[in-house]
């Protein structure tokens, strides 16, 4: 189910969010089991037949999870090495999911290379949300075995798995962040402060999504599209194809994220935000500090820290980063251009350090520099867009294709010119520059959605007639929003749903 659908937006949430709370006064054990059940079918609306998969990864963490804390918390002889042991069960497991539905046609796709093979496998279908899901009860079992965790109520965990505005598409959770909001008596009250400043920032995410997204997405995919098929694209069509896509991803993903942390503060649930402006970075460590935030702080912890970090030396910092970028690229798909592209971030990644190693040393004074700032922009963003070129691209010969085309100004035409790829859809380059150009003002100097969320709840706490205002245009933006999707030929999923 999409949070853009006339179905969410006018049956599956009002009757989630009068119900939740109605239960609340009478019983809060009732209303979080409410939503831990009316999570599970907006899950199985969209796969019905992955909900018992997902009850049974839930089940499975739960009671590996409830077995390492009742090891360690016995304090018998041994009991650290047990309960060891049980983590590295409880994360085999997992891992062996994720591998089987995620990477199981991918490997026996690449054996057949290898070897001539022409072995068959039935194809496997991805579940939806499973890379999210999977990956927040792996920081669940490691929470459990290194700091302990208290709050061992099934329904309470369910609900922090399977709680909706973050299951499709994260962000990744914790579980201390979570099961303590669940305790609180005030989560179960309706607030209307926090439903004002919820509704503006998930009308904010809608915005992103259904104009600016989806807006420019026809560029982006007529040129991949067409160099998908051999096409090779002229300069001027390159350029629009990976800047629409580049700006296509940002809007659709942090305007994803927008909704998840405006519908939960209407449920009175704080997530954390996954996205801090990351196209104003003037270095691609500031990109990874600004960018899908959560994930980023999940590889830092979970990976790169237990591989080492920076503790062994420059050469093992250096290895350990492009690791963790390469299997962060493999986590976002089953193709070798994902890895390539997590490998060319752990490049950058490596550059960064030895440049940043390199200006402490000789120039540290350039560093405020507003000239030598803007250039550590404009590469870093030039990087960025190359990189997600490999990202959207189906193939290396695609990728290759269109930056072939962008390194090229010699295939470049005049913007009256007809530029076949576009011409063909009906798209004019003029119009698709125009709204890079827009898109790019507003990622890169429009205020913060973030800030401007958080101010809004501060306004809201604090007067009253500003939460009906609120509540009001914002009901009214969102329904008209809602109408223009519906509107639409096809419904656009969120492009994250594919990872």
């Amino acid at each position: 189910m999409l949070f853009t659908s006339a179905l969410f937006a006018f049956l599956y949430l009002p009757v989630v969010f009068a119900g939740f709370f109605a239960l609340g006064r009478r019983s809060e054990s009732g209303a979080a089991a409410w939503l831990f059940l009316a999570s599970t079918v907006f899950y199985g609306y969209w796969m019905p037949e992955f909900t018992l998969l997902l009850f049974s990864s839930v089940g499975w963490n739960f009671w590996v999870g409830t077995r390492i804390s009742n090891v360690l918390q016995a304090n018998i002889a041994g009991g650290r090495i047990i309960a060891r042991r049980w983590l590295i069960a409880g994360i085999t497991v997992n891992l062996l999911l994720l591998a089987y539905f995620k990477y199981a046609n991918f490997l026996v796709d690449n054996l057949n290379v290898l070897f001539g093979q022409r072995w068959s496998f039935d194809k496997v279908i991805l579940p939806i949300g499973i890379s999210f899901f999977t990956f927040t009860q792996i920081a669940f079992l490691a929470d459990t075995f290194q700091k302990g965790v208290r709050d061992y109520a099934f329904i309470n965990y369910g609900l922090f798995v399977t709680y909706f505005p973050h299951l499709i598409a994260g962000p990744v959770l914790h579980h201390a962040q979570m099961m303590p909001q669940f305790g609180k008596s005030k989560t179960y009250r309706i607030d209307l402060a926090n439903v004002a400043g919820g509704l503006t920032i998930f009308c904010i995410g809608l915005f992103k999504k259904i104009i600016l997204a989806d807006g420019i997405s026809p560029y982006a995919d007529a040129v991949f599209n067409a160099a998908e098929t051999g096409v090779m694209p002229n300069f001027t069509e390159a350029w629009i194809g990976a800047l629409a896509y580049t700006f296509q991803l940002y809007f659709d993903f942090s305007g994803y994220s927008d909704m998840a942390i405006g519908l939960s503060w209407m449920f009175n649930i704080r997530i954390p935000f996954n996205f801090n402006s990351p196209y104003r970075a003037t270095n691609i460590t500031d990109f990874w500090r600004r960018w899908h935030m959560t994930l980023s702080a999940f590889l830092r912890d979970y990976l790169y820290i237990p591989l080492g970090g920076n503790r062994k030396g420059s050469i093992r910092r250096y290895a350990n980063l492009l690791i963790t970028m390469l299997l962060g690229g493999l986590w976002h798909g089953a193709n070798w251009t994902f890895v390539f592209w997590g490998g060319l971030h752990g490049f950058y990644l490596i550059v960064n350090h030895a440049f940043d190693a390199l200006i402490s040393m000789y120039g540290s004074r350039w560093m405020a520099n507003p000239l030598f700032k803007f250039l550590g922009w404009a590469l870093t963003f030039l990087a960025v867009i190359v990189a997600w070129v490999f990202f959207r691209a189906t193939s290396f010969s695609t990728a290759l294709r269109i930056l072939e085309a962008i390194a090229m100004p010699g295939l470049a035409l005049p913007l009256d010119a007809i530029h076949p790829l576009l011409w063909n859809q009906g798209l004019h380059p003029q119009t698709g520059l125009l709204l890079c150009a827009g898109l790019g003002a507003v990622a890169v100097l429009a205020p913060n959605s973030n800030h401007i969320g958080e101010h809004i709840l501060i306004l809201s706490h604090k007067y009253a007639f500003l939460r009906s205002m609120l509540i009001g245009a914002a009901l009214t933006l969102g329904v008209l929003l809602v109408v223009i999707n519906s509107a639409r030929d096809a419904a656009s999923a969120f492009i994250y749903f594919n990872f």
